[in-house]
């Protein structure tokens, strides 16, 4: 049997409000049902009469008591820079550090239109209420922009509490919070009360709309993604912000990604940290004083930072670009063609906010 699977233990408690009671009564170990609640005791170990007889009681399919897959996934956002620099952890915390107004709000609204689509069910809990909120502030607008985003807003432990376990028997959740659930605790405390009974995981984004976080070097503690804004992204377009050389996931960190992806992300990596001293050089002396080696990585350097840039759905209305989803595949191979110098004789313009590469 999988080791990567839990019992669905929202389901179970609904469905049978005396669990121990009942299990007792159907000739069940209630420390054995107890342990496999708690997770104790993995559910890979257990008898499966056990969890059939566990489904008879809650008048559920063996599907539904049995969830699979843990925090360990990579959740594909169809957003290039993401997926190929700093991969979301599925049911991980995703930390994104910037300085207000470069789009890290949007981001989020973003990840919330997609996921949405796959049946995510997506939760925001907001520093502030609605009523706190002015129309002359940007950030308490891209705030309220937010709340419309989300399918669930609360500004309460109890609140976020109640409207995740409502619904995290049948869906993941995206969860958005700011960094001052982190400072007061609140988000620990969530989650202890979230893992006490077990369920599909909550993937937690963690924002700082006082944009602090960038000058703290671990503002959030432990991450399974960091997302860095980059501040020079944004003076020149190019959107989302995203710097992908110091970005960072554990999934590519601990080598969990398949090689092919590794390997191209490491090349693109390197070649970005060369463009980015090389960028300095030409602004001060010009392109022709780089030697003909770097005049390539440079050239190289902007088509790829150009392909990185991407049409998100939720600014359809203020771009008037069509938002655009691209597979990990496609953007891989994309990179590749552009580290292996396939397509240098296309201008960079080409390459800016488009999907997959299509010459």
């Amino acid at each position: 049997m999988d080791e990567d699977i839990r019992l669905n233990v929202p389901l179970l408690r609904r469905k049978v409000p005396n669990l121990t009671n009942a299990a007792k009564a159907v000739g069940l170990r209630p420390a054995t049902v107890s342990n496999l609640c708690t997770g104790k005791i993995p559910l890979a170990r257990a008898e499966i009469r056990t969890l059939v007889t566990l489904a008879t009681l809650a008048g559920c399919s063996l599907d539904e008591l049995v969830i699979r897959g843990g925090k360990t996934g990579m959740m594909e956002s169809g957003i290039k820079v993401l997926d190929l620099f700093a991969p979301l952890v599925r049911g991980g915390t995703i930390g994104l550090v910037a300085r207000t107004n470069v789009g890290q709000l949007v981001l989020v609204q973003e990840l919330f239109h997609r996921f949405q689509q796959r049946d995510y069910a997506t939760v925001f809990w907001s520093p502030f209420a609605l009523h706190e909120l002015t129309d002359s502030d940007n950030v308490h607008h891209a705030i309220k922009d937010l709340m419309d985003s989300a399918q669930l807003t609360g500004t309460t432990l109890d609140e976020i509490y109640s409207l995740i376990d409502q619904r995290q028997s049948e869906h993941d959740i995206l969860l958005a919070a700011d960094r001052r659930t982190v400072l007061s605790g609140g988000l620990w405390t969530l989650n202890e009360k979230l893992n006490e009974f077990g369920a599909r995981p909550v993937t937690t984004i963690l924002v700082d709309v006082s944009g602090e976080a960038a000058d703290e070097d671990i503002p959030y503690g432990p991450l399974d993604t960091l997302l860095r804004f980059d501040v020079n992204l944004v003076t020149r377009s190019l959107y989302p912000a995203v710097d992908p050389v110091t970005s960072t996931s554990a999934l590519l960190e601990g080598a969990q990604a398949e090689m092919t992806h590794l390997t191209i992300q490491q090349r693109a990596k390197k070649l970005l940290r060369r463009y980015k001293e090389l960028r300095s050089l030409v602004a001060a002396w010009g392109v022709d004083r780089l030697s003909d080696m770097d005049r390539v990585t440079y050239h190289r350097g902007e088509r790829l930072e150009a392909f990185l840039s991407q049409p998100f759905y939720v600014a359809e209305p203020f771009t008037h670009r069509e938002g655009v989803s691209v597979p990990l595949d496609d953007a891989l191979n994309g990179t590749r063609r552009i580290l292996d110098g396939v397509v240098d004789d296309h201008p960079v313009e080409e390459f800016l906010y488009t999907g997959k590469l299509e010459f």
